[in-house]
């Protein structure tokens, strides 16, 4: 597979969205899904194949840990060369950042158990969710975290409003940023105002830099340089 500008990651070539979904069979596993996008040589991977191998590096950091800072466990994570530019293994990074960085500054969590269910419920939001859902799956992935670190259900009364104000917050933060998507600066804006609403609400104060620096530019052919508040070149 090819880690490039947000590329293919058969080929290498820029993806291509179709207005309507179609039938596509997967290069990887060979199983066939609905999607809305393919490479333009007509290379699909599957949600499941894209993130299976980042998720586990994914488990693997947080749970060897010590750190405070979600966006310095976002950086490391994304350093690896299992997790690409786009794509849904950033709907798990955010929130397991988060829980991880939570426990790790004080707040009561069985970690192992907890990353188990981030990496449960953000493997169910699918790729490309930020504009054909319009609810980008970094901010839905914070929630996410507190919904696991709160215990929050669809019956619960303040865990409930924690959870969906916590992805209500993230989202508005990184709608207000602009498109075209890109996963890096949507996960950094989300675990940024989601480690600030659980310092205010939870009461646990995580660490955070003061200048979010990304690096991943020359990986995306969408980058908005110097319109991003995290461009370094």
């Amino acid at each position: 597979m090819i880690r490039g500008e947000g590329a293919c990651l058969v080929c290498g070539k820029p993806l291509v969205y179709f207005d309507e979904a179609r039938e596509l069979t997967c290069s990887c596993c060979g199983k066939t899904f609905s999607s809305n996008a393919s490479c333009e040589d007509g290379h699909y991977i599957c949600d499941r194949c894209h993130a299976a191998q980042g998720v586990q590096a994914v488990m693997g950091c947080c749970l060897q840990s010590d750190s405070r800072d979600p966006i310095a466990m976002l950086r490391d994570m994304m350093e690896h060369p299992l997790i690409h530019m786009h794509g849904p293994e950033h709907h798990i990074m955010v929130g397991a950042a988060l829980i991880t960085a939570y426990r790790n500054s004080g707040g009561e969590v069985d970690l192992p158990a907890a990353l188990e269910k981030m990496r449960q419920r953000g493997s169910q939001y699918p790729g490309g969710a930020c504009g054909l859902w319009g609810c980008c799956g970094a901010a839905v992935s914070a929630g996410m975290a507190v919904s696991v670190i709160t215990g929050a259900t669809p019956l619960a009364a303040l865990p409930w409003r924690q959870a969906n104000e916590t992805t209500s917050r993230c989202l508005h933060a990184i709608a207000e940023l602009g498109g075209p998507r890109c996963c890096k600066r949507n996960a950094f804006t989300a675990a940024k105002v989601a480690a600030q609403y659980i310092g205010e609400a939870l009461h646990v104060t995580m660490e955070l830099p003061e200048t979010i620096r990304c690096d991943y530019s020359v990986e995306n052919r969408q980058c908005r340089k110097h319109a991003c508040p995290y461009y370094a070149q």
